[in-house]
């Protein structure tokens, strides 16, 4: 069995805990194969001034319709709005931690005026406005590790970023403070890894017993509704959920680009209804955003 990824220090990482968690259940050694998408060779752009749709999954996509590799392993907020048909979302594993992060040498309440914060992420360039922090934002690229290089080297006075890729690099004592979800929330599926494969993969069913169940739910919920809204990651918007018991409950915000908050949705449904209520949510929105 052949395992694709990208080659980043975290997908790495990543796609290694589940070749592990996947070799004890098959009791055989997995191939891993690392693979260059176009997100990885685009250095000095922000993503939302590139077509960013399926920037960081496309050659993987490829590769296991070519037959290259037999299952790939994504973060599920990497996913494009519509999948490939040819290929199927085979595993979610557990979830990490959702939360947004910040990496400086201050805390949020003490970052001075004009202080600059380096990113390329125009959800977290708008709840930095939302909040009426006198900051400026800068473009930042690049991997986990040479984000907080920057910061450390002084190219900008902090950066915001996710709490999950951190934990799994093991590099927690960068973080400074760790922002609640309601006050600068995710993007869809923070957190969470997809496991792809083809439709008519012959692994598909011991892939599928790495998926975990509360996960999975959340996750496609959250996907819905960008599915819905049909902008994908170009637009200003959170969206979180957590599976309690029989119930899901589903937050997101909607912002301008200039941080103006044009919906703010706390729901909860059954997990039976989930994906009815996701997309009524898209739909509203969708609404909010014309």
């Amino acid at each position: 069995m052949i395992c694709g990824t990208r080659g980043s220090q975290l997908a790495r990482t990543q796609t290694q805990t589940v070749v592990s968690n996947l070799e004890e259940i098959i009791s055989e050694e997995i191939e891993t194969k690392i693979i260059k998408t176009t997100g990885d060779k685009i250095k000095d752009s922000q993503l939302y001034n590139i077509d960013a749709k399926g920037i960081f999954t496309k050659e993987l996509d490829e590769a296991l319709i070519n037959g290259d590799i037999d299952f790939a392993v994504h973060s599920f907020k990497d996913l494009p709005s519509e999948l490939n048909p040819e290929l199927v979302i085979t595993a979610i594993p557990i979830r990490e931690s959702v939360n947004e992060v910040l990496i400086s040498n201050y805390s949020w309440d003490e970052l001075p005026d004009n202080a600059t914060i380096g990113t390329s992420s125009v959800r977290r360039e708008a709840f930095c406005k939302y909040h009426e922090k006198n900051i400026q934002t800068t473009p930042l690229r690049g991997n986990v590790e040479t984000r907080i290089r920057k910061v450390e080297e002084g190219v900008c006075d902090a950066t915001i970023m996710a709490q999950a890729g951190i934990n799994r690099l093991g590099l927690q004592d960068h973080i400074k403070e760790v922002f609640p979800v309601d006050y600068i929330m995710p993007p869809a599926g923070q957190g969470a890894l997809a496991i792809m494969t083809h439709k008519d993969s012959e692994y598909n069913d011991v892939i599928s017993k790495l998926n975990h169940d509360d996960t999975r739910n959340e996750a496609l919920v959250e996907k819905t509704i960008l599915e819905t809204i049909g902008v994908g990651c170009q637009w200003p918007v959170g969206i979180v959920s957590k599976v309690n018991g029989s119930e899901i409950n589903i937050k997101c915000k909607l912002l301008s680009p200039e941080g103006k908050l044009l919906a703010d949705i706390n729901e909860t449904t059954t997990k039976s209804n989930a994906i009815e209520t996701a997309k009524s949510i898209g739909n509203k929105l969708k609404e909010d955003s014309l």
